[in-house]
């Protein structure tokens, strides 16, 4: 069972100290805005491309130039290089920078929960396909390590 209030402390203050669920504490903090916002990080949209499986709203010359740095690579592993870096997100960046209220529980919670979306998004619209989604679940020490990537498993890909 999560912990919310020691994640979110100010859930404890509502109703004269009380405190209030998440469900309730959404419901009155929220907006549709952000909620639109966050479904993009929740829920991502995922495209096929010369092989690769991306995030929707990649840049064709970022992906040319991992490419051309992992070039030495063999196929299989460049390709996989190249997947995950494209794919990585840096946690901490969902909000501003500089963000008060960023804690590594608080991105360790949500690297773990977007995990488990990625893995059951990706495994739903790719079927046929296997991969590997990497968030490390372990403290570190720099807030900026906390990232979540994902890559194709496979034997083999197109040059």
């Amino acid at each position: 069972m999560i912990d919310y209030p020691s994640l979110i402390p100010e859930m404890r203050d509502w109703n004269n100290g009380k405190g209030i669920d998440i469900g309730n504490w959404i419901g009155c903090s929220g907006n549709f805005n952000l909620a639109i916002g966050y479904s993009a990080i929740f829920w991502p949209r995922f495209v096929e491309f010369e092989g690769y499986v991306l995030r929707e709203g990649f840049h064709i010359p970022t992906l040319r130039g991992f490419e051309k740095q992992q070039a030495a690579l063999p196929v299989t592993e460049r390709h996989q290089a190249v997947e995950s870096v494209m794919n990585h997100k840096h946690l901490q960046d969902i909000q501003y920078g500089g963000c008060p209220d960023v804690t590594h529980e608080r991105l360790r919670h949500l690297g773990q929960v977007l995990k488990e979306i990625y893995q059951a998004k990706l495994a739903w619209q790719f079927p046929d396909k296997k991969f590997e989604v990497y968030f490390p679940d372990e403290p570190l020490e720099d807030l900026v390590d906390y990232q979540l990537t994902f890559y194709q498993i496979a034997t083999s890909f197109h040059a």
